[in-house]
């Protein structure tokens, strides 16, 4: 897609999503591209839900990992990085 320096100012947003969808978003001035929109290499955004069923975790299991760790945990943590 290729969109000029205004139009890019008022659809950023929109620009940001199909970029995140896989698209390449070329912005041009005076009919010459100046700037491209593009991932990342290496990096896809991950969407919503994308990992249901390969990953379970009960609700314990997810109330432990979003507490903080221990004093204890992070001491060892921060040993096993030695």
């Amino acid at each position: 897609m290729t969109v000029s320096v205004a139009e890019a100012k008022k659809r950023l947003t929109q620009l940001l999503i199909a970029v995140e969808n896989g698209e390449r978003v070329s912005i041009e001035r005076h009919g010459h591209i100046v700037a491209e929109i593009v991932q990342p290499s290496g990096s896809k955004v991950p969407k919503f839900g994308t990992l249901q069923g390969v990953i379970e975790m009960t609700p314990e299991q997810f109330r432990n990992a979003t507490r903080p760790m221990t004093d204890e945990e992070a001491g060892a943590f921060l040993a096993g990085r030695d």
